[in-house]
């Protein structure tokens, strides 16, 4: 059996209401009344839930057996700061990132993305889209059985993104921009080096302009490559996050 999302905090000396989200859940499993699920609070605590009610509206649960379990994450931090990308892409890459071990996902507003979903007019659209990527993330560490939920910012342009770099969030972290062309390769790059937060910096379908690619560089990303074939770019940042973990997880 998956493990469901029940938000904190958690009440474990009384029966605990369920939220809409997780009750729909359980009355599309067939969950009984009585029956014990596995449940984890997004902050990497996970439990036991026992069903006691379940009605067409309104549900409660009793947690017991709480403790902190963060084993599916790995000791350093992954960004994968991903050019929007058309159609359903970006939802496979925010499910796949979250299930190769992303701990944050950042959607960048590219020149050559072919969505614009940056200008004010596309405000309400862009909330829209953040709430969706955030419940993809939500059953995706369901079905993955991660403990923390990663962090899907709101989508911004690649330069506002770019201009942190000075920030908490980037400070000290390996920074690298994916491009064609002839640069080091990525296993080569990180080979040598301590297991270390990293942020991949991934283009959109027709990849970054030369002015991106600049900007990025007087930002401290170096330029790297994921080998002689040109992935796509819903492929690419699986790709790296992969060849991460292969190497720092030896």
């Amino acid at each position: 059996m998956p493990q469901f999302y029940l938000p904190p905090p958690w009440e474990t000396q009384k029966p605990h209401p369920l939220p809409a989200e997780l009750l729909h859940h359980l009355r599309v499993r067939r969950i009984s009344e009585g029956e014990v699920i596995p449940i984890f609070d997004g902050q990497g605590q996970i439990a036991s839930a026992t069903l006691i009610r379940l009605g067409n509206k309104t549900g409660e649960l009793t947690i017991t057996a709480v403790k902190q379990d963060t084993q599916s994450e790995p000791p350093y931090g992954i960004t994968l700061a991903q050019g929007l990308a058309g159609g359903d892409k970006m939802d496979w890459v925010v499910e796949k990132s979250v299930e190769t071990g992303a701990s944050r996902i950042a959607p960048l507003q590219c020149e050559r993305s072919v969505i614009k979903l940056h200008r004010s007019s596309d405000a309400e659209r862009a909330q829209k889209r953040l709430i969706h990527w955030r419940a993809i993330t939500q059953a995706a560490c369901e079905q993955c059985e991660r403990t923390v939920l990663p962090l899907v910012e709101p989508i911004q342009t690649m330069a506002d993104y770019l201009s942190k770099a000075s920030d908490e969030q980037l400070k000290g972290a390996l920074k690298l921009i994916f491009c064609t062309g002839d640069h080091p390769s990525l296993a080569n790059t990180i080979a040598p080096l301590p297991a270390q937060n990293v942020i991949l910096l991934i283009g959109p379908e027709g990849g970054f302009t030369p002015e991106e690619i600049a900007l990025a560089m007087k930002a401290g990303f170096q330029a790297v490559s994921l080998g002689k074939r040109i992935l796509r770019t819903e492929t690419a940042g699986i790709a790296a996050i992969s060849t991460i973990h292969a190497i720092w997880d030896r």
